[in-house]
């Protein structure tokens, strides 16, 4: 199918609501990006070490009564500030999954929207480290709650056809987060406006709570839950009242069908028997429809093979280097590109928002793990390219293999680490491997941000992607042998090739 007949296609399922609903809930993965990358433009401004990390000169006036100007750090305490954003991050990553199973998608959020407000604000008015580190837990909470749940949430609410498109607005919106935070952060890096720049982050948090007072919860969640009646509604609510939700509405039952198998069976043998097995059959269903937990999941047979995928993925999409030039890039090729070095960040998060939503369609289209390999595959080649760039002082080649590596990044394993945790598990453990899924993808971002600089330094400047380059070599190997491809494929089943879930 072609994109235009894809997009008319579209205009029939898709609603204004629906677009509204969708980027009220991204606005969670736009503040993780954002987080991510707020102290990289106004480091040197924070720490004391520039009043301006440009020619402008520093607002003379004060923006908070009693607040330094700045808060000295060394590198043990700037690692410290940085990285305890990603310890949140594994926590809220590992609590997300139960919570959103056993209170909803959408509850899950507002509530967590509250941790979104608070962190921004206690950063923007911090009178010193301690508080400055407990703001950026409490947003780093926050943002492991969003990434677990948003996406989720976008795939149970999404247009069946369409949840590989529609799940990189995950991605988009985190790359969009990053966008905005480098934007200001050239701007405003002088003086006390860098607390502007952590502030913003708070408002966001306020305006996507009043969003989501307006929004509706996931209609597969409460289908699974016993509300089938208001699950319809939602769906119709968000399709539009022309549309057919028949059949999509018959795919939640189709994912149940199993269990209507043993019900079936159950009642076989209880007229063969005469006699009433009512505990058994309720005991068998309530069973096969119970969440399962973070821990369970693990040694679960029809899951455990899910998780090491999704987990492996979603190391990669960190480990193959992509926040060395998000959270560290200015820094990174100051030395070649000196002042341009901030300026090139702006366009690499413009080219990352443009290039991820270009290649969007691409994951419904080509697949997921054509996607993900030639990702890979690029990040690698471009990591070559940019250590010899850096080693050989040669600018030009510095800069065209930044945007390679980001564009290669914007083609597969930004987006399709998010989709998969629904795609490769039954919806029963879908909230418990996106955790874990997560947790694999904090984990990762931290040894990142914790010990890129060191390890730069060590090594010398650009031999890291050297480094790189070796572990996308090992990801690109794992990938083509162990993960499935789960494009065209209507459940976990039919992904792995089962021809039934097995009952414990």
């Amino acid at each position: 199918m072609g994109l235009s007949s894809r997009l008319k296609s579209w205009s029939h399922e898709l609603t204004l609501f629906f677009v509204y609903v969708l980027f009220i809930a991204t606005l969670g993965p736009l503040l993780f990006g954002y987080h991510l990358a707020e102290l990289n433009a106004p480091q040197q401004v924070i720490t004391c070490e520039k009043k301006s990390i440009t020619a402008q000169k520093p607002s003379s006036s004060a923006l908070g009564s009693g607040l330094p100007q700045c808060i000295p750090m060394n590198t043990t305490e700037l690692g410290l500030v940085s990285s305890i954003f990603t310890l949140g991050g594994l926590l809220g990553a590992l609590a997300a999954g139960p919570l959103s199973a056993h209170y909803g998608r959408l509850l899950t959020m507002r509530i967590n929207t509250v941790l979104m407000a608070l962190g921004p604000f206690a950063e923007a008015l911090a009178p010193n480290i301690a508080v400055l580190s407990i703001g950026r837990l409490v947003s780093g909470l926050g943002a492991g709650v969003s990434v677990v749940v948003v996406p989720i949430y976008i795939s149970e609410i999404a247009p069946p056809k369409e949840k590989g498109f529609f799940g990189a607005f995950t991605q988009i919106m985190t790359n969009m987060g990053i966008f905005i935070t480098q934007l200001l952060g050239y701007f405003l890096s002088h003086g006390q406006m860098w607390r502007v720049i952590l502030a913003v982050a708070g408002v966001i948090g306020l305006l996507q709570f009043a969003g989501l007072l307006f929004s509706v919860e996931s209609p597969k969640w409460m289908a699974d839950h016993g509300q089938p009646r208001e699950a319809k509604s939602n769906l119709r609510h968000m399709r539009g009242h022309k549309a057919d939700i028949e059949e999509e509405v018959a795919g939640w039952r189709v994912q149940n069908a199993d269990e209507r198998h043993v019900d079936e069976e159950q009642t076989l043998l209880q007229n063969s028997d005469d006699e009433p097995r009512t505990d058994e059959t309720s005991s068998s269903k309530n069973k096969k429809s119970e969440t399962i937990g973070i821990l369970r999941v693990l040694s679960d047979p029809n899951n455990n093979r899910a998780i090491l995928a999704v987990v492996v993925v979603m190391m990669a999409q960190q480990l193959c280097g992509i926040n060395s030039i998000v959270m560290y890039g200015v820094s990174l090729l100051s030395d070649l590109l000196a002042a341009n070095s901030a300026l090139l960040n702006i366009f690499v998060s413009i080219l990352n928002i443009v290039a991820t939503t270009g290649f969007a369609p691409l994951v419904d289209v080509l697949g997921r793990k054509p996607c993900v390999l030639g990702s890979i595959a690029g990040m690698g080649t471009s990591s070559v390219l940019l250590a010899i760039g850096i080693r050989s002082s040669i600018p030009v080649l510095s800069a065209v293999a930044v945007l390679l590596f980001v564009a290669s990044f914007a083609f597969g394993l930004g987006p399709v680490p998010f989709i998969l945790s629904s795609e490769l598990v039954g919806p029963e453990a879908v909230g418990a491997t996106q955790s874990w899924a997560l947790a694999a993808n904090w984990i990762s971002t931290f040894v990142v941000a914790q010990f890129f600089p060191m390890v730069n330094e060590k090594l010398g400047k650009g031999v890291v992607y050297f480094v790189f380059a070796g572990i996308a070599a090992l990801f690109f190997v794992f990938v083509g042998w162990y993960v499935p491809e789960t494009k065209g494929k209507k459940d976990a089943d039919e992904v792995w090739g089962r021809t039934g879930r097995r009952e414990d």
